[in-house]
């Protein structure tokens, strides 16, 4: 699937499901948390929308586009973010926003 084909709606059947990160090493797996609507899309286009993983707080990923992995979508390429340690301190979340 392409990623200007995606909405909200074929993330948020997968939260709380593991995905997959390709980095520089190893996979790295983290959990999709949170799929969010952020408004709604102009001139025909989509509905922007936010995904927010958890991942290891071992390690932190920077910024960039990473191969993001599910079963359910198969591979996609999507920019993370790292926006900080969840509120238990048990993670760090990833954010990726599709406009």
């Amino acid at each position: 699937m392409k990623l200007e084909e995606l909405s909200c709606e074929h993330f948020a059947p997968l939260v709380n499901k593991k995905f997959q990160i390709q980095a520089d090493r190893p996979a790295i797996e983290v959990e999709l948390i949170e799929a969010r609507t952020l408004g709604r899309g102009r001139n025909g286009r989509r509905e922007p929308f936010s995904l927010i993983f958890r991942g290891p707080t071992s390690l932190v990923l920077p910024q960039r586009i990473y191969t993001v992995q599910s079963e359910a979508l198969g591979a996609l390429d999507i920019f993370l973010v790292p926006i900080g340690p969840d509120q238990a301190g048990t993670g760090m979340l990833y954010e990726a926003i599709f406009t």
